[in-house]
């Protein structure tokens, strides 16, 4: 799934709000005090930028849109960060040049997950630290779009990692004291506001349901705004998996 039809309105309709820097500054306390740092699935380069002032590492991005990384060159800040497009399971960097590496919302991505836990605990040197988030399996359940797109939950359950097995397929890749912890958030997205991100399609889920679900979905999603609807309140499950390499 390419990202590059979403690169042009991707910040706008993903905000990055007090609870995402918030979540960001968890992941990063996770990784220590790197000297190198990798990012995979960089996209615009949010995290990539926010690393680099925190910890003073240099941090390369990595991601296969080329379209994500001309918004992650052009951010501010991105000028100090090395981009390169590749994908999870093929990184172009030497063994054991990191000694830090980060993903978010990616191993739903990927077409061999296996795989590119191995890549990661390649360019890992021993003892670097390894920091995934992701999502606990039942935020779908009470994900705030279900009733609109009911195959939501059956889709993304399919395809995200089951966090257990992630902790288990990296204990067994070379990777060692793997931890897990639940984040829970809180979120309040005016109806306006969801409109427009659903009309963008905003998540990727979104262009894997089907096109007519899609259609009676935001249909009865407009005439909710149309009818006065305000606000939508969700908890969102983060699961931060912090691993170090063996």
């Amino acid at each position: 799934m390419t990202f590059d039809r979403l690169a042009p309105d991707y910040d706008r309709l993903r905000t990055a709000g007090g609870r995402w820097q918030e979540l960001a500054e968890r992941a990063i306390g996770e990784l220590g005090r790197p000297s190198r740092l990798l990012d995979v699935g960089c996209g615009t380069g949010r995290f990539a930028v926010l690393a680099a002032d925190q910890t003073g590492a240099r941090v390369w991005g990595v991601d296969p849109s080329p379209e994500m990384l001309a918004r992650a060159r052009a951010r501010p800040g991105g000028r100090r960060i090395g981009w390169k497009q590749a994908v999870a399971e093929r990184l172009p960097f030497r063994d054991g040049w990191f000694d830090a590496v980060h993903l978010q919302l990616v191993l739903h991505l990927v077409d061999d997950r296996r795989q590119a836990i191995s890549e990661l605990a390649r360019v890992l040197g021993h003892g670097g630290r390894l920091v995934v988030v992701t999502f606990e399996l039942d935020h779908f359940d009470g994900f705030v779009l279900n009733r609109y797109f009911p195959s939501i939950p059956r889709i993304d359950r399919g395809r995200f990692p089951d966090p257990d097995a992630l902790s288990g397929e990296l204990a067994g890749r070379g990777f060692e004291a793997v931890g897990r912890r639940r984040i829970s958030h809180s979120t309040m997205t005016a109806a306006s506001d969801m409109l427009d991100r659903v009309r963008g399609r905003y998540i990727s889920t979104l262009r894997l349901i089907d096109e007519d679900e899609y259609a009676r979905g935001l249909a009865e999603l407009e005439r909710d705004v149309d009818a006065g609807v305000g606000e939508f309140r969700q908890t969102l499950e983060w699961c931060l998996i912090s691993a170090t390499r063996e």
